[in-house]
């Protein structure tokens, strides 16, 4: 049970709070950039602030306030010059750096330009990483946007998925460390709800918690393993200070507002070696949906869409006075002791948890990986025939989110050269 105070504590992300000013410290994925081929402009909300994401004709991104500081116009309706974006209603002219550099009228009948000196928007800076747009609201010096060794490999087919979810960040990110939601959400209940309700999941045995530089990690033995199974020997990890990283994936939870998270999840499948090299031109990005339109239900095929089911049950705002943590929920307990100890270090003006500033060390940041081998040396065509081999998954349909789009799902097949069928989605 946590307290009220820390409850709100911990939830609240507005640029005030104590939380939104270290969650700002990060830098966080807010857009694809292939969003941008067919549009310049985005309207963002992030943290509580409106704002609005943008490509300028030169190819420079700029993240500034969704209003004009003119007369408040909407900027998401702007348009973009070779350098920076136009306000639709009167034309005045911003940076990425949130200068005005263009005032039509007031240029003609003011050539000192005394009022264009005295205007800037309100702006971000934006950075491209592993096919996202990273976004930094915080104070300067900015800390260097994590180079996690998964975007430089190769040889790999990547998507990248996202969707809003109506309930709050903290929610979403506590299921980043809660191994035991794997045997009753996306096993035991997957089986009830295709009628197999004769498969049993491996029960736990034994789960343990680690803390390491980039967050926590999480290692378990099911009646299935022992200790010298990966699960145990490397496990997976819940990563600083809003993701979860499993080897094959990404999944961030990046805070809207008090009462929104936006869901995004970077998808890695490598090749069959006969199919390399393999050279990916862009990464594309889709929106997954989060309910079933023939009966307004949540979507429960899907492993993240499970997730959604059990992040958004518990409220747009859980109430943590009213749980009753377990010995399972370990994890979660230093989650909440972690960002309370890093709002102390904040206030003492030190660097909080996973911050990055040594650009040698991040050169390639890198994790235990089950798998790793793989991964970097690829595999024959042979195992994804293997009915034993966890690369069998890569023969069906999607199985993280649902709603991926046709051409995706083609671009995958031509990737792995196979032809993927329709199956148990988890």
């Amino acid at each position: 049970m946590l307290e009220q105070e820390r409850n709100e504590l911990l939830m609240n992300v507005g640029a005030e709070t104590p939380m939104g000013q270290l969650l700002r410290r990060y830098w966080m994925p807010i857009g694809a950039i292939t969003e941008f081929i067919d549009k310049e402009t985005k309207p963002v909300r992030l943290m509580g602030e409106d704002l609005v994401l943008y490509k300028d004709k030169s190819g420079t991104f700029g993240l500034v306030d969704r209003h004009c500081p003119h007369r408040r116009a909407d900027l998401s309706y702007a348009y973009v010059e070779e350098c920076g974006l136009r306000c639709n209603y009167h034309g005045w002219l911003f940076n990425e750096k949130g200068d005005c550099i263009g005032q039509p009228f007031e240029d003609t009948v003011d050539p000192d330009q005394k009022l264009r000196e005295t205007v800037k928007i309100k702006n971000y800076p934006v950075e491209q990483k592993g096919g996202l747009l990273w976004a930094y609201l915080g104070p300067q010096p900015a800390p260097l946007v994590p180079n996690f060794e998964p975007f430089s490999w190769k040889n790999g087919f990547v998507q990248i998925v996202m969707t809003e979810i109506p309930c709050n960040w903290l929610q979403c990110q506590e299921n980043s460390c809660d191994p035991v939601h794997f045997e009753w959400m996306h096993s035991n209940w997957s089986s009830r709800l295709v009628g197999k309700s004769d498969q049993i999941a491996p029960k736990h045995l034994v789960i343990e918690f680690e803390e390491f530089d980039w967050g926590i990690s999480y290692k378990r033995v099911r009646e299935d393993t022992d200790k010298n199974h990966p699960l145990w020997t490397i496990g997976r990890h819940c990563l600083w200070p809003n993701a979860l990283y499993t080897g094959d994936h990404f999944e961030w939870r990046v805070p809207v507002d008090d009462e929104t998270t936006l869901s995004v999840g970077w998808f890695f499948n490598r090749v069959p070696n006969d199919r390399e090299p393999y050279v990916q031109d862009s990464i594309p990005h889709w929106f997954g949906p989060l309910t079933d339109e023939k009966t307004g239900r949540w979507i429960t095929s899907h492993v993240m869409n499970q997730d959604f089911v059990a992040w958004v049950g518990q409220g747009v705002r859980a109430d943590r006075t009213k749980e009753n943590l377990g010995r399972s929920d370990r994890g979660v307990a230093m989650i909440r002791k972690q960002f309370l100890d890093d709002l102390k270090r904040i206030e003492k003006g030190e660097d909080p948890k996973a911050i990055v500033r040594d650009e040698k060390s991040n050169e390639c940041i890198k994790f235990p990986l089950m798998g790793y081998e793989r991964m970097m040396n690829g595999y024959a065509r042979e195992m994804l025939e293997d009915k034993e081999n966890i690369l069998m998954r890569a023969t069906r349909s999607f199985v993280f989110q649902a709603g991926q789009p046709d051409h995706v799902k083609v671009a995958y097949e031509e990737a792995l050269g196979i032809k993927v069928v329709d199956g148990s989605r988890t």
